[in-house]
């Protein structure tokens, strides 16, 4: 059973920074291609960055690129993501997803060929 556990949410000021991880368990994370998302209150949940499985090809959403870095330790089953010159903007909780992909390495920005996701983490930015 595929499990994502997402840890290092918190509370930061405006301009400070974070990194978020996300475990995985149950299937070859070698294989996975794995996704950040977000969702702040009253909004769509949105594609924030991805990277796929050999960590070759990265891909992220114009409102954090330069200010976040997606990366993976396949030797651990985990993934990052390390954000900085974080925003009020920033607020919401993210999410960890991962996608069964063995034959097509690069990232993914749709959400829905991801086919697990973990329980979430808040970031909330204070200004």
């Amino acid at each position: 059973q595929m499990q994502l556990v997402e840890s290092g949410g918190g509370l930061v000021q405006a301009g400070g920074s974070l990194r978020l991880s996300c475990a995985a368990s149950g299937l070859t994370f070698s294989s996975l291609v794995m996704g950040w998302f977000r969702q702040a209150p009253g909004k769509k949940r949105e594609f924030v960055a991805s990277i796929s499985w050999s960590g070759d090809s990265t891909y992220y959403a114009d409102s954090v690129k330069g200010r976040f870095t997606i990366s993976r330790d396949n030797a651990k089953n985990t993934v990052y993501l390390q954000m900085s010159s974080l925003s009020p903007e920033d607020t919401a909780v993210y999410y960890c997803a991962a996608d069964w992909s063995p034959h097509a390495d690069y990232a993914q920005s749709l959400d829905y060929v991801y086919d697990y996701w973990g329980q979430g983490t808040q970031v909330t930015v204070s200004s």
